[in-house]
């Protein structure tokens, strides 16, 4: 059985994600330039990269690899095709993290964004025992009271098999969880989005 990320075309993604009711792809992209420049690390590791939002803010100098990873192929050859400028040091891997994570080569760093509530806790913890990043940055989004995970729009249905892989999460839990697993939260920040949800943006150290 396909995972239900396999299924969603670009597009759809995008359009819905970029919506001024919903403004998500916009505010990921804004928060992805802290992430990708506030640590010294050389390799980073950008799980479910989807069509590389965000990639502009790389500085090519900065990094030796950068590897975008995710279950959907096609999301993969648009991140090529979009950022040529950055052949020499970006690698797409295609993986299902939930089955393949020991696959996974070592990165200095790791950016999961939107990305946890589709693999849960577990899994997470799995591959960061396997890339043993020194930092790691993470963008949740929190709902409002009863908002549904996903935003109402035209887009909607594209998204209605997310429900199998959806794992609800928080951002005290995540923190929980990162302490298990060796790493100390030492950054907390979050944008509001126009429809009362907000994503926040929690970064970790590895404690030495």
């Amino acid at each position: 059985m396909k995972n239900p990320w396999e299924e969603i075309s670009l597009s759809d993604y995008e359009e819905h994600m970029s919506l001024d009711s919903v403004r998500q792809l916009q505010t990921l992209n804004e928060m992805m330039k802290g992430q990708l420049n506030d640590y010294p690390a050389e390799t980073v590791m950008i799980l479910g990269v989807e069509g590389g939002n965000g990639l502009e803010h790389v500085q090519p100098e900065k990094y030796k690899t950068i590897y975008g990873v995710d279950i959907n192929s096609g999301y993969l050859q648009a991140v090529s095709a979009r950022y040529r400028n950055l052949s020499a040091v970006l690698q797409c891997l295609h993986l299902n993290l939930a089955e393949e994570y020991a696959k996974l080569p070592h990165a200095q760093m790791v950016i999961a964004d939107l990305l946890i509530e589709y693999i849960g806790y577990d899994v997470f913890q799995k591959v960061l025992c396997q890339v043993d990043p020194a930092y790691v940055s993470c963008i949740i989004q929190i709902n409002a009271g009863e908002a549904q995970w996903v935003s109402d729009s035209p887009y909607l249905h594209a998204f209605d098999g997310l429900d199998a892989v959806h794992h609800p999460i928080s951002d005290g839990e995540l923190t929980e969880v990162m302490n298990k697993a060796g790493y100390r939260q030492m950054k907390d920040l979050s944008h509001e989005l126009p429809n009362g949800k907000k994503l926040a943006r929690i970064d970790f150290v590895k404690e030495s």
